[in-house]
């Protein structure tokens, strides 16, 4: 819960930072319909999916705002979700080949054991809550797949990636 608490002010601030860009450098739906208009559904997709695997830093719901401005709106959106569900798989195996650089496994299974222990009983929290809120769902698959979480729990938990796409794309269609 803690952990919810602090993540408030970073995602304010994202939120504060496109207002400003709405506001002072160019409108949100201009630029959404420049995207649309200049770029390939594909390129679109295939940026959201590098996005989602490398960091996940570029806010999906500009995605989601993105496909309810296309022409099939509901097929695009889908997509995004599960291109997101499949960035967060390859962030987890990420994570899993990453354990085969000795100084990181090391760092990880010594240094940071105690840690390690409550990382491994709260993972599913942790994925949970990467895939549910506005937190980079594919840091939270990178760590969950350094921890070992078992990928059966990893892809039934990740599904609520699925949900997140729903309502938060229920939501934003219905604004624009």
């Amino acid at each position: 819960m803690n952990s919810i608490k602090k993540s408030i002010p970073p995602v304010l601030v994202v939120i504060g930072i496109i207002v400003l860009i709405h506001f002072f450098v160019i409108n949100i739906s201009e630029a959404l319909e420049l995207a649309v208009n200049k770029l390939p559904d594909y390129g679109v997709l295939a940026f959201f999916y590098v996005s989602e695997t490398v960091l996940g830093l570029i806010p999906p719901e500009l995605f989601i705002a993105w496909a309810g401005e296309t022409s099939t709106p509901i097929l695009n959106l889908s997509l995004i979700a599960v291109l997101s569900y499949l960035g967060g798989f390859t962030s987890y195996w990420i994570g899993r080949r990453a354990l085969r650089i000795p100084s990181l496994h090391n760092y990880l299974e010594v240094k940071m054991a105690k840690q390690l222990v409550m990382a491994r009983k709260w993972g599913g929290l942790l994925i949970a809550v990467g895939a549910l809120l506005p937190l980079p769902f594919s840091i939270a698959s990178l760590v969950a797949g350094m921890l070992r979480y078992p990928l059966k729990s990893w892809m039934l938990i990740g599904l609520l990636r699925f949900m997140r796409f729903a309502l938060y794309g229920a939501a934003i269609f219905s604004f624009i």
